[in-house]
């Protein structure tokens, strides 16, 4: 059974519903939840949030953590995630924010940088992760771990 799949039974035997924000990943998470046909039980919407304005229009995040923290940052990716159930009626979410690359990355932040925000039930946990690869190992590696971060968080196996 695949990430996707997983993640549908469980948020189905929940009666819980899932809303994406994405900003390196383009909507791709959102893609692969809706490839699964019946996704309309469980999946309830997708922010592209692409812009910092986006993030901070659509999904209420604060413009100054943006100032103060750059986009990709463990704020704004809580902020995006918590955002998107706030604006939403779903009562999970996960948040994406990161550097695909080839350019964008610093010393600090370099390609392959990526803040996940998981929105579970009212409780709202973060992670950094790095990848390796180009932007579209970068994005596929972002996605699966988007979908097993929220599996395991749901109570499925890791």
């Amino acid at each position: 059974m695949s990430p996707a799949q997983q993640l549908a039974k469980l948020l189905q035997d929940k009666g819980w519903m899932l809303v994406t924000a994405e900003s390196c990943t383009g909507g791709l998470i959102a893609a692969a939840c809706t490839d699964l046909s019946g996704s309309s039980n469980w999946f309830e919407r997708g922010f592209v949030t692409y812009s910092d304005q986006a993030k901070v229009e659509l999904l209420g995040v604060d413009a100054a953590q943006i100032k103060v923290h750059g986009a990709v940052s463990e704020p704004v990716a809580r902020a995006m995630a918590a955002g998107a159930v706030r604006r939403s009626r779903a009562q999970v979410g996960v948040s994406v924010t990161g550097i695909a690359g080839p350019t964008g990355g610093s010393a600090g932040k370099p390609v392959g940088t990526v803040w996940f925000g998981f929105a579970v039930d009212g409780v709202v946990t973060t992670e950094l992760r790095r990848f390796g690869g180009d932007r579209a190992a970068v994005r596929a590696a972002t996605v699966q771990h988007a979908l097993a971060g929220l599996v395991h968080r749901l109570g499925g196996a890791p």
